[in-house]
């Protein structure tokens, strides 16, 4: 399984990038040292999409509270740089994908990251990773 996270990032072009206790969604919390990801700067924090795939070299789950009942899971991810985007690909580019039955990537993606805008951890299809993959 591959994974995208969506997220503030100080230095789009950074080599690496460290993300700490980030909310995980969709399989999200199940992101470990070796897999790939796709690293999108969140458009809510002034960010434009898609700007680098990677690899995850260290996950680390952040510990539950016990005195909150209910609590999104939380992971710490460190992220080493292998490609870089060359194409553009963010909200304004799949928000036209809102039949969320249709099975196609761009549905799966705009599902996941806008239809809640907060930040985070998501898990993707392979057909999603494929179809991300076409912006380097």
């Amino acid at each position: 399984m591959a994974f995208a996270i969506k997220a503030e990032l100080k230095d789009p072009q950074a080599q690496m990038f460290s993300f700490a206790a980030r909310k995980t969604m969709y399989g999200g919390k199940h992101i470990a040292e070796g897999d790939t990801i796709f690293v999108f700067a969140s458009e809510n924090e002034g960010g434009q999409g898609l700007v680098a795939r990677g690899i995850v070299i260290s996950s680390e789950t952040t510990p539950r509270r016990p005195d909150l009942e209910r609590q999104t899971p939380r992971v710490s991810i460190s992220v080493r740089r292998t490609a870089t985007a060359a194409k553009r690909v963010g909200r304004n580019e799949l928000k036209r994908f809102k039949d969320w039955n249709d099975g196609r990537p761009e549905t799966e993606l705009n599902f996941k990251f806008y239809r809640q805008a907060t930040d985070k951890i998501v898990g993707i299809s392979g057909e999603a990773a494929a179809f991300l993959d076409g912006f380097f």
